[in-house]
């Protein structure tokens, strides 16, 4: 304090703790506020491509490995795929059956069922439609054989999303073995 010229120093002793209380936090608020801004991810629906890598936040397995896509562009000639190409489709490893009501904190999930082409689907799917609907559910059918059975289905629900997609990675991870199953962010009900 040697070196501060006396008539300085008492001009901002009087002012020292507005300093340090006051702008000091202010300063400090404002660099943090900053870094806290993170950028923002965007999600994508490109269709055609596995939806593992839109799972992996569901019961990730240790040292899971998911390499990251590569956009290709289509060549210009190539005709769109049309759903009835898609078909058939099944999953193995799900059948019809009762599905216990599980709790699950999958945060940010957005609601999805399962359902297949058969009569405890069809039933579901009737009984359901109104819930779904309020949900803005998306539908996959895990299991049909062509598109006059899809669009059976899609006649029950007709104001719902229904898209035919093996269920296999999402069984998996979620230990299911049966459907129509609902997933929500809240976990799973039948």
């Amino acid at each position: 304090m040697q070196y501060i010229h006396p008539r300085i120093f008492r001009h901002f002793r009087g002012h020292y703790p507005v300093i340090r209380y006051t702008l000091v936090p202010v300063v400090l608020t404002g660099l943090l506020t900053a870094s806290a801004m993170a950028a923002l991810t965007v999600v994508a629906d490109l269709g055609g491509e596995s939806t593992v890598p839109l799972f992996d936040a569901v019961n990730n397995e240790i040292n899971e490995f998911t390499p990251p896509r590569t956009l290709t562009p289509s060549s210009p000639s190539a005709s769109p795929v049309t759903v009835d190409e898609m078909l058939p489709v099944s999953t193995p490893e799900m059948t019809p059956g009762r599905v216990e009501n599980r709790r699950s904190e999958l945060t940010g999930m957005a609601p999805v069922f399962l359902v297949g082409d058969d009569a405890l689907s069809r039933r579901w799917l009737e009984q359901r439609r109104g819930d779904l609907q309020q949900l803005h559910a998306t539908g996959l059918v895990v299991n049909v054989t062509d598109g006059t059975a899809l669009r059976g289905l899609q006649t029950l629900a007709p104001r719902l999303t229904l898209l035919p997609a093996s269920a296999s990675d999402i069984a998996r991870r979620l230990g299911l073995a049966h459907y129509p199953v609902l997933i929500t962010a809240d976990g799973l009900s039948q």
